[in-house]
């Protein structure tokens, strides 16, 4: 049976090389020979000799089509080798012919399930899918590593899709089931994968309860494994229902088509064969609409063990007459999606003398104490609270929304310049924030057909920074849509040569920061007469308050942006213009205050209160180099 991860699986018994060479060499150059459209997958396995299974290990190629090799050519393929030389030993070939494809594309059947039926609570095995999907399966419930949240997994195929995208709803039961989309409606789309890490996703619950037993097995996962040749294992789906099955390819790279512009994929995955022993009724162990259901390692007693094996994708294609089917690996899946099969354990109460909130923006992070800002009690009145607080966490930033305008009203953010990163934005999507209403954010709508842009309050580069999966999270958390504002689109390049967009570059240039460590305010300001474009006011001022140590003292600058937005319709625009302010002022406008340190802090406040005149006297800052820091 399959050793849960930690402690390290074992080399499998009597094996002259270890399976870590075999992977490695499926990794490097196995995988090499997909690219020849007749191999659908390369991976470990027993050698198959007259139809019986050997205890021989063999790198196992599945191809479309089986021929003679005076007939390779003319299917457009080339001869296998018999053999590998791994570690200095030689490791015979095997071919099968196996085509592979996904299992969630289904019509409904006429008998009655209850497993097809909208359920509350939900639980595991039963169906699920992206609107836009026709049904699959809930594999588990699984909880967000660095929160705790609660999640369904399942595949990218169901809970993705080629034409989906993150943010999108999930329904259970899935529309092949049930088109009710909008009763049925469950979650939203949170993170999703589609490549050697698996066929993956997880989704938010927010409109059911839920219970974590798998239906019809009676437990739930609690230990992840590494599957090996020989385990027997078990699952419970939508369609099929509970089916037995025994692993018997590991290590392997299956590719699948997935239609439309997904195309043809490299999935990381293991094979299940039938069960001599517990054959199903109809020889099915997997059908369509069984996709995203989890397969079990089963216990000496026959039944359902706690030990998670596998997360089912595909099985053989309706011309392929071996019964069998596709799973991905459980910790590859966990680590690509970011989440745990227990939710993490709570944080220590805050300490009564230092309520700010933990995660997200860190008030320590300076070696001077810089609180997050507090709300006027209309503004407090305003602000959406999740779990008793106006203050939402994201990577390396928090912020607090205003239902009434759904933008932020203050986005507070740290940036260590000693350990930035250079991330890709690219294929990261702007997104609703999942965790809280749709009702409280404004989403693309407003941003189609004209020149808006969608604007980060909290720069992405900014957020990039400690330990590579830190900088990852950071710079997809910055795209929810709760750290988005409208901006006409050359907010940053404007006639006063993008000084907003430098700001943060410039301190980092033009002073010795204590530690490289930077604390950064920043909103919108949201005034009564702001335009109005399509149902939503657009504000046409932003504020930003840069907080910062220099040999050991506290300082910090604020700043204004006044946009011009009357002329959007027809897009004449005119010049944005910054100018250095007060944070008093900033208050004034905002309805946002600020700690008596930073107040302290400012300068510029200073020279303020003992020259009144200074307001009449402020010049736009035109350079970026003109800013006396």
């Amino acid at each position: 049976m399959a050793k849960p991860k930690n402690p390290p699986k074992k080399a499998v018994a009597d094996q002259p090389v270890s399976m870590e060479s075999l992977k490695n060499f499926v990794r490097s150059r196995g995988v090499d020979y997909l690219r020849d459209p007749n191999i659908s997958s390369v991976g470990i396995g027993y050698k198959v000799k007259d139809g019986k299974t050997t205890n021989e290990i063999s790198v196992q190629f599945t191809v479309h089509q089986k021929s003679q090799p005076e007939m390779l050519a003319a299917i457009e393929t080339e001869l296998i080798p018999t053999s590998f030389e791994i570690d200095g030993i030689t490791v015979p070939t095997d071919v099968l012919e196996r085509t592979y494809e996904t299992s969630h594309q289904l019509v409904p059947e006429a008998a009655a399930s209850s497993r097809k039926k909208r359920l509350n609570p939900i639980v595991p095995g039963v169906s699920v899918a992206n609107t836009k999907v026709s049904a699959g399966t809930i594999g588990c419930i699984v909880f967000d590593q660095h929160n705790g949240t609660p999640y369904i997994l399942s595949n990218w195929h169901v809970l993705n899709g080629p034409s989906g995208a993150l943010g999108d709803d999930i329904v259970q039961p899935g529309p092949a089931d049930d088109n009710r989309v909008q009763l049925n409606r469950m979650g939203k789309l949170v993170r999703s994968h589609l490549g050697h890490a698996g066929d993956c996703a997880v989704a938010s619950i927010e409109d059911r309860q839920s219970q974590p037993e798998i239906l019809d097995l009676g437990i739930k996962p609690e230990q992840l494994a590494e599957a090996e040749l020989g385990d027997k294992v078990i699952k419970s789906g939508r369609t099929t229902g509970v089916t037995h099955g025994i692993v018997r390819r590991v290590l392997t790279i299956a590719k699948i088509n997935y239609g439309g512009i997904t195309g043809e994929q490299e999935i990381g995955c293991f094979e299940i064969g039938v069960d001599p022993n517990h054959r199903p009724p109809d020889g099915e162990i997997s059908k369509g609409g069984d996709s995203g259901s989890v397969w079990m390692i089963k216990g000496t007693n026959g039944k359902a063990s706690k030990i998670f094996a596998g997360l089912h994708f595909a099985g053989e294609d309706t011309t392929n007459p071996d019964e069998h089917a596709l799973a991905c690996y459980p910790k590859s899946v966990f680590e690509k999606l970011e989440i745990s099969l227990s939710p993490v354990p709570a944080a220590p109460g805050p300490d009564p003398g230092q309520p700010d909130t933990i995660g997200g923006y860190n008030p320590n992070f300076l070696s001077k104490r810089v609180p997050l800002p507090d709300l006027t009690q209309e503004t407090l009145q305003d602000a959406f609270q999740k779990n008793g607080s106006p203050v939402i966490a994201y990577t390396h930033f928090s912020l607090a929304m205003s239902k009434a305008r759904r933008f932020c009203r203050w986005v507070a953010w740290n940036i260590d310049g000693a350990s930035l990163k250079s991330l890709s934005r690219r294929g990261i999507p702007f997104v609703l924030d999942p965790n809280l209403p749709a009702a409280v954010q404004v989403g693309d709508d407003l941003y189609r057909g004209n020149r808006l842009d969608r604007g980060h309050i909290a720069r992405r580069a900014d957020l990039l920074w400690g330990p590579l999966a830190d900088a990852k999270k950071a710079n997809v958390d910055s795209f929810f849509f709760t750290n988005i504002t409208p901006q006409m689109d050359d907010f940053n390049q404007s006639s006063q040569g993008g000084v907003w967009g430098r700001l943060e570059d410039a301190i980092f240039a033009d002073v010795d920061v204590d530690d490289l460590k930077v604390s950064v305010f920043g909103g919108p300001v949201f005034r009564g007469d702001d335009r109005v474009f399509r149902q939503i006011g657009i504000p046409r001022e932003f504020w930003k308050i840069i907080t910062y140590v220099e040999t050991g003292k506290l300082k910090c600058k604020g700043f204004l942006l006044t946009q011009n937005l009357n002329a959007l319709e027809t897009l004449d625009l005119d010049a944005f213009k910054v100018f250095e302010i007060a944070l008093g002022e900033i208050e004034q406008r905002t309805g946002v205050r600020f700690a008596s340190v930073l107040k302290t802090a400012d300068s510029f406040g200073e020279a303020l209160t003992a020259r009144p005149e200074v307001f009449d006297d402020r010049q736009p800052i035109a350079r970026i180099e003109s800013i006396v820091w």
